[in-house]
């Protein structure tokens, strides 16, 4: 990413640019596309374009959900939001700019292995995952749902569109930089990006409720805050750890068949239900 995105000494877009990138965090969805190109044969520099391109796009996505017109945040990983460290406008660039840049990774990257066509393939993947059937539809329909209560099934197709389809892409990507065509192996993994989207989310409302904000490094109750129904709102808190347990279980079960070292996608499923942050 420090090679796709140098510093720019005085360049105050660039600077917020790289704040908003190299301010922290899991890295949890370049670590899907690498685990899964691992996975299945591939060497860790053919997943790299499509591991910067995810985290850059998802970084994009938290500088402006943290906007005062989205969910008004001054804190993300345990610093000042990218607004507050700048101003608004600087923000929205920065968010910009970064979106465009994830595009131009997968579209120039040298170390990626594939064949033009492949190329365009990974590209639309991403926009889809980012645009209107996937990331920001499930933002708009986040913030609709404000105020009001929504029935299980609707809250989980607001996340399985806001906060799942990146997720989901990062391993399709990583399917994709290994070249895996295979229509079992892709549907098997499809389905555990699916559930474990599923479980990331439930997980991220419960440490609202009960997460200690400076492992979080970000305000809890944020939710409760802005009216938004949750999983342990629908659902009680115990309700919402049985939901996230039996995620789990089917996220294990959708790996079991699949050729070649599951390992480390097996601990992901893991790590998803047992973080505190």
């Amino acid at each position: 990413m420090d090679h796709w995105l140098p510093a720019r000494p005085g360049c105050r877009l660039t600077e917020a640019m790289r704040y908003a990138l190299f301010n922290g965090g899991k890295r949890f969805r370049p670590v899907l596309v690498y685990a899964t190109a691992e996975a299945l044969g591939a060497v860790p520099a053919h997943a790299d374009a499509a591991a910067c391109a995810v985290e850059i796009i998802h970084s994009y996505s938290l500088v402006h959900d943290d906007l005062p017109a989205m969910d008004d945040d001054d804190l993300r990983r345990g610093k000042p939001t990218t607004h507050r460290a700048f101003d608004e406008a600087t923000a929205i660039l920065a968010g910009d700019a970064l979106q465009t840049l994830a595009f131009r990774v997968l579209a120039t990257c040298p170390q990626l292995p594939v064949g033009a066509g492949e190329r365009l393939d990974m590209i639309a993947l991403l926009a889809d995952a980012s645009g209107t059937d996937g990331m920001a539809a499930g933002q708009m329909r986040d913030i609709e749902a404000e105020g009001r209560r929504v029935e299980l099934a609707a809250l989980e197709q607001i996340h399985r569109l806001k906060t799942g389809r990146l997720i989901a892409a990062s391993v399709s990507l990583g399917a994709m930089a290994a070249r895996c065509t295979d229509p079992d192996t892709r549907e098997r993994l499809d389905r555990w990006a699916d559930l474990v989207g599923v479980a990331f989310q439930v997980q991220d409302d419960i440490l609202d409720v009960i997460g200690d904000e400076a492992a979080l490094g970000k305000r809890k109750g944020a939710d409760a805050a802005l009216d938004k129904s949750t999983y342990p709102a629908l659902l009680g808190l115990d309700g919402a750890r049985a939901k996230a347990g039996q995620l789990r279980r089917q996220a294990h079960d959708a790996l079991d068949g699949l050729t070649g070292d599951v390992r480390v996608l097996r601990a992901l499923t893991d790590f998803v239900v047992d973080r505190q942050a």
